[in-house]
């Protein structure tokens, strides 16, 4: 998978096999399928858009790029030149450049180029394109274009899940009570979960411990009993 040159490294745990789908199953067969429409994903800022970009490119391996624009427009717009000869392109956070001018016209540009060489456009925001504020006709004129799919926030039963596919990538074994501990006492966004399951990972191989809810109950304390 090609790189920016902006310290961007996508995720190794990034992939279609640690994603729980929830209610995202057709979204997660379009992505995986043969088609090459461009599409579009919109939604929360923590429902998976990223997760799911970057296992797009993971699949496709080195035919592949990666490109967010929330961490990208210190660049110029000319820096998407060129990424529509990949055979799959993955642009991240699109509503960051709406109302800048001169990327909108890179991006209708890109996407006139990605229909001529075949490349398959892959777009995500916090929103559908028609409910962002861009200034150039022509690219909302594209961007409506794409296949819109609303990446939906998982339920209770689809963080469990999740939290199950995040422990079984590191390896660890997450007992059903150690998860029901868990979901009921910490935070429900699933990226404090994903943290403080990383944290518990890192702490119980120091300590050479299962994820039990004694370990777990005491490294909690022991955590807030460092924080200031």
């Amino acid at each position: 998978m090609k790189q920016l040159p902006l310290g961007v490294r996508p995720r190794a745990n990034a992939v279609f096999a640690s994603f729980a789908s929830g209610a995202n199953v057709e979204l997660v067969a379009a992505l995986q399928g043969p088609a090459r429409d461009p599409l579009w994903l919109w939604g929360s800022k923590d429902c998976g858009k990223t997760h799911l970009l970057q296992a797009v490119c993971a699949q496709a391996g080195e035919a592949a790029a990666y490109f967010p624009l929330d961490r990208s427009t210190r660049l110029p717009p000319e820096a998407l030149g060129g990424y529509a000869r990949c055979r799959v392109l993955c642009v991240d956070d699109t509503h960051a450049v709406a109302g800048d001018l001169d990327w909108e016209r890179a991006l209708f540009r890109l996407f006139n180029e990605a229909s001529e060489s075949h490349c398959r456009l892959i777009f995500a925001a916090a929103a559908a394109p028609q409910q962002i504020g861009w200034r150039l006709e022509d690219w909302r004129s594209r961007a409506g274009a794409c296949l819109v799919y609303h990446v939906r926030d998982l339920d209770e039963a689809g963080r469990g899940e999740a939290m199950r596919l995040r422990a079984k990538q590191r390896g660890l074994e997450l007992p059903a009570e150690t998860l029901d501990y868990l979901m009921k006492r910490m935070p429900r966004d699933l990226r404090s979960l994903f943290d403080i399951l990383d944290e518990l990972d890192e702490a119980s191989l120091v300590a050479q411990r299962r994820l039990t809810v004694p370990f777990i109950r005491d490294a909690l304390e022991k955590h807030a009993g460092t924080e200031p």
